[in-house]
């Protein structure tokens, strides 16, 4: 039960994010990308040429959580899939992690805008990206149905964004993806049972305790021996990917995919196919870009 100021203060911000959103709907000045002026009223204020530039990752990826590889592990193994270096030394709690584009650039500034400024339409896009992510995956689905899980907010959070943008995401995804209905979305499955900090300048082991006891399955009938993709806007360094297919193969999934919009590539792992015939080099090469030389 909210207190009256409380109240008061969340409808006051919910009539503040209608009437500007409402405004950018029908009064579009720039692009909120470029800023260059916006020629046609669009529900997305983007033009089309910022959206014709943001890309699918290009190059050579880890087929089990997407980073990009340097030419030694291009290669893939026996079974097909390529593996990155920290993927064959850990064993992942998830099959396969896929991601739409890299964190940057214009995708990133059109996930900021349904995250951060509540521009809603853009999930419309985000899901068709994320569509097009999932073909990948889909082959190593089993028979029956997957269960779509969008990455859940504390209820906090959520009450103060108006919505999960994974979720809306998820189901935007859901509409324009033809998988003979082998995907149901479950948006209330996997809970965020309390608030974490921002991961924002944490280590990897500071990550991990952010987040260890942070989300439940609600109904662990439901996943028992059902295949899991958890769906969520950004993988950054995995953690949040990492502790939710833990919790929910501890539920009883047989499996855990992860797709997401986008994904960060670390910046080391961007220079890739430096001088590939020759090891020395590449391997000098990479040292000399990942200390900024």
């Amino acid at each position: 039960m909210f207190a009256p100021d409380e109240a008061w203060s969340n409808a006051r911000a919910y009539a503040r994010r209608a009437a500007e959103s409402l405004f950018s709907v029908l009064f579009p000045s720039d692009c909120r990308i470029c800023g260059l002026p916006l020629l046609n009223v669009s529900r997305l204020p983007v033009c089309p040429e910022c959206l014709a530039r943001i890309h699918p990752v290009e190059g050579n990826v880890c087929s089990i959580c997407g980073e990009r590889v340097l030419s030694a592990y291009a290669e893939a193994d026996d079974d097909g899939l390529r593996r990155c270096p920290a993927c064959r030394r850990l064993d992942r709690p998830y099959e396969r992690a896929v991601a739409y584009g890299s964190y940057d650039g214009g995708l990133r500034e059109l996930i900021h805008l349904l995250k951060y400024n509540g521009v809603r339409p853009a999930a419309r896009v985000l899901g068709r990206m994320l569509a097009e992510a999932w073909p990948t995956l889909e082959a190593s689905f089993a028979n029956e149905t997957v269960l779509v899980v969008p990455v859940p907010l504390f209820k906090g959070k959520r009450r103060q964004r108006g919505f999960n943008q994974s979720e809306l995401i998820a189901e935007a995804a859901l509409k324009l993806y033809a998988a003979n209905g082998r995907m149901q979305l479950a948006s209330s499955l996997l809970l965020r049972v309390r608030d974490t900090h921002s991961q924002i300048g944490l280590t990897s082991h500071q990550r991990r305790e952010n987040l260890r006891g942070a989300f439940a399955v609600a109904r662990a009938q439901e996943v028992t021996g059902r295949e899991v993709l958890l769906v969520d806007d950004v993988y950054t360094t995995g953690t949040t990917a990492s502790e939710c297919a833990k919790v929910l193969r501890r539920a009883g999934a047989a499996k855990v995919w992860v797709a997401t919009v986008a994904r960060t590539l670390k910046l080391a792992s961007k220079y890739v196919d430096i001088a590939a015939g020759d090891p020395a080099v590449r391997v000098s090469e990479f040292q000399r870009f990942k200390v900024g030389a």
